[in-house]
């Protein structure tokens, strides 16, 4: 095991629970002093976890996607990896320069390895997307990103309370990040992705005037907009969500490609059965894409008016999320049977009626008896859109 000291600039700050230390350190650096910290097996708990009484180990999912994400030209972790440092380890000079260290005491249990110095209190996953499957550092993925520091917030000489309160301040009781909104920031890249034209498709049947079937129906932020007076039943990041499935196996990947000056390959016909929309995006036919979204929709708003253009009536499903999720996996079936072997072409709004004709539901068989809320009734419309369910099987 490597033995020698790491030392690296410092700023040194001050705040009510005490002394700190703001640094950079080298992605290679980072993971040899909290490699314990970061692979340890499912079960095992950090000190100060058992004494919140929690356990958080690896999401192997999110590393992944981590991982994905350091090959995109514009990777960035912006955020501090906050660190937990025994005292035997830390020396810091006046000169602005902190070396961390191993510890060799009396009695080997006592001892602090060079790979157990740092204790993880935040950015865990951040740090594991360097670890690769032989859990080791991955230098293939260093070599191709290049250089990559971490900046990094190190406390030393916590006790494992004092641990604790950080932890539970950075990772349980910070709010999230509302989807809806990262979705429409989209809308401010200059590059070309799954998200933005999804987005912008989002943006174009919501604003544009009343005749879409969509208008002012989708909360763009994920909360009420500003000066609307009716209810806004879909978010941006549901309809971005539905969308993307029918666009791209992997909308991160594209627009990595895409940030690098290359254009994602076509797809042959089979291929297009699992992501009919996907020769439409390469050829940056949006506008096609937004139409199909518009006939689909108005046909849908054609054949149950009542029930489409109600959205504030208390117990009606369709206009609401979970019908709106379960027509979007249905539209994916419904447009590959009209299209047949023209996948791209644009149904017309009559096309698309003539199936929706064809189910046996009246606009008052909407009703949250008929469709529970949550999954289940998303479930329940879907089977009921593929003829597997019919209105008296969910009445009775």
């Amino acid at each position: 095991m490597n033995q020698v000291d790491i030392s690296f600039p410092v700023i040194q700050m001050s705040q009510p629970l005490g002394d700190f230390f703001i640094g950079t350190i080298g992605a290679k650096e980072l993971v040899s002093i909290a490699y314990s910290d970061v692979r340890r097996i499912e079960g095992e708990q950090r000190d100060f976890e058992k004494y919140l009484g929690i356990q958080r180990p690896l999401d192997k999912a999110r590393v992944n996607k981590i991982k994905q994400y350091l090959y995109s030209p514009d990777a960035s972790f912006p955020t501090g990896i906050v660190l937990a440092v025994d005292q035997n380890c830390a020396e810091y000079d006046q000169s602005g320069v902190m070396t961390l260290k191993a510890y060799k005491a009396d009695f080997d249990e006592d001892s602090i390895p060079m790979d157990k110095i740092a204790k993880v209190l935040d950015g865990q996953h951040r740090i594991g997307a360097f670890i690769n499957e032989n859990k080791e550092f991955d230098q293939v993925l260093y070599n191709q990103i290049g250089t990559f520091q971490f900046n990094v917030v190190i406390f030393v000489g916590l006790d494992v309370d004092e641990q604790a309160n950080i932890f539970a301040t950075v990772n349980l009781a910070q709010t999230k990040v509302n989807k809806s909104l990262v979705y429409d920031l989209e809308g401010l890249s200059k590059t070309r992705s799954p998200f933005r034209t999804c987005h912008q498709i989002a943006v174009a049947l919501d604003s544009a005037d009343d005749r879409s079937p969509l208008f002012e129906r989708i909360k763009r932020l994920g909360v009420k907009t500003k000066g609307r007076d009716t209810s806004e039943p879909l978010t941006q990041a549901g309809f971005v969500e539905s969308l993307i499935k029918l666009i791209s196996p992997d909308p991160f990947a594209d627009r990595t490609l895409y940030m690098k000056g290359k254009v994602p390959r076509r797809l042959d016909q089979l291929e297009l059965k699992k992501y009919p929309f996907r020769n439409l995006f390469i050829n940056e036919q949006d506008n096609d894409i937004a139409i199909i979204i518009f006939n689909y929709f108005k046909s849908v708003q054609e054949v149950w008016p009542i029930a489409w253009n109600s959205k504030d009536q208390e117990g009606n499903i369709l206009p609401r999320s979970n019908a709106f999720k379960a027509l979007m996996r249905f539209l994916k079936i419904v447009y590959l049977q009209l299209v047949g072997d023209e996948i791209g072409r644009i149904p017309t709004i009559e096309e698309f009626r003539v199936v929706f004709s064809n189910l046996s539901v009246a606009d008052g068989d909407f009703t949250s008896g008929n469709f529970k809320p949550g999954s289940g009734g998303e479930s329940a419309f879907f089977k009921l859109l593929m003829g597997q369910l019919t209105i008296q099987d969910l009445k009775s």
